[in-house]
């Protein structure tokens, strides 16, 4: 009795780090092709983007939005 208790316990303890561990590469490999698929915006993407709203992008106005982002996303 004593004996299958253990049994039982060590199985349990390799299935949940065998999950977990699975889980981590199946979560990078999804993210991996999420960014590959979707790139975060670069400052070409974002002057384009403010062309298309009808602004004159100066580097000053794209390095301000750039450093806006970069701080909104280290929060």
């Amino acid at each position: 009795m004593e004996l299958g208790i253990i049994w039982i316990i060590l199985i349990a303890l390799v299935a949940l780090v065998g999950g977990a561990a699975l889980g981590f590469f199946i979560a990078r490999k999804y993210m991996m092709n999420y960014l590959k698929k979707n790139p975060p915006i670069n400052e070409q993407m974002l002057r384009t983007l403010m062309m298309q709203m009808g602004q004159k992008p100066s580097q000053k106005k794209i390095n301000q939005m750039m450093k806006q982002m970069n701080n909104q996303q280290g929060k």
